[in-house]
């Protein structure tokens, strides 16, 4: 190969690493090595909730009573509750429910926040009034107790969770958006585009938007855990995923009351689940944060 032929191809190489995103994701590994281990648990969860139909081949939903509370052995990894039910299995189905409620939530709560907090802080006058006086009645209850009531009303099934853990995030987003929103509409290149007559709308959406993201990523990140321990509790208290989809919460409410100390695996790997899942995502915002937030940066 010529010297030529050789340098085209290192050249191609490099910028194909590139492409792929590989080496900036290597210097963030280097630069935040707790976020990337956040970031791996989150990748090794949602690898197991999109695989959980090959990684186990047993039924989570399947009782056996010949099978009742057995401890951790070369069958059944993580024992089996009092139903005879395989905790390993129910586990790794309960990682697809968990992730699919949160990130759903998450991201109803944040584009919708994200919406209200960039037309009340673009637009002020009355509409930022009367917007913000409705976040306050949302973040007058404390966010648990605001899905509780939700949950109840609506009824056990996964949508409505999702609703209920979706409609308190909103105000949490619609705050930290509009108060970005306040900050960038002011600054010169927003003056110049109105002075150059571009529409209001296109102002919003094509200048402030982009420079309100940063934020708006960061703290999507760091609610997508808050809403996973949210449906957990939802579903200890009965009011979460209904039967028969496994539910990390639920695993714990049906055994800790009677079963914690004669079959402690029934509390230990639920408890587990849910404080890596928690874990990995508060790992990941806190880095994304001192990456994407500016003012750290300064």
């Amino acid at each position: 190969m010529t010297e030529t032929g050789a340098l085209g191809e290192q050249i191609h190489s490099q910028s194909l690493w590139h492409t792929l995103g590989i080496e900036q994701a290597w210097e963030f590994c280097k630069r935040k090595p707790l976020g990337a281990i956040g970031a791996f648990i989150m990748i090794v969860m949602v690898v197991l909730a999109l695989l959980a139909d090959f990684v186990t081949a047993i039924d989570p939903v399947t009782t056996n009573a010949d099978k009742t509370l057995q401890a951790p052995n070369s069958v059944y990894w993580m024992g089996t509750d009092y139903l005879g039910r395989d905790i390993y299995s129910r586990i790794i189905f309960g990682t697809r429910i968990s992730l699919t409620v949160g990130i759903l939530a998450t991201l109803f709560g944040g584009l919708s926040g994200l919406a209200i907090g960039l037309v009340s802080g673009y637009m002020l006058g009355w509409m930022d009034l009367v917007v913000q006086r409705f976040m306050d009645v949302f973040q007058a209850l404390p966010r648990l107790v605001l899905a509780l009531v939700m949950s109840a009303a609506l009824g056990p099934s996964i949508q409505n969770v999702v609703i209920a853990i979706a409609v308190p995030l909103i105000p949490i987003i619609a705050r930290v958006v509009r108060s970005s929103t306040l900050a960038v509409r002011e600054l010169p290149f927003v003056e110049a585009a109105r002075a150059a007559g571009m529409a209001e709308w296109r102002i919003a959406l094509i200048h402030v938007l982009p420079n309100t993201l940063a934020p708006f990523i960061v703290l999507v990140t760091a609610q997508l855990g808050a809403a996973i321990l949210v449906e957990a509790s939802l579903s200890f208290l009965g009011l979460g995923v209904p039967e028969p989809h496994p539910s990390w919460g639920r695993m714990l409410s049906e055994s800790a009351a009677e079963y914690a100390q004669q079959a402690p695996w029934l509390v230990i790997f639920p408890g587990l689940a849910i404080s890596a899942a928690v874990f990995g995502t508060n790992l990941l915002g806190d880095a994304l944060r001192d990456e994407l937030d500016p003012r750290l940066k300064q």
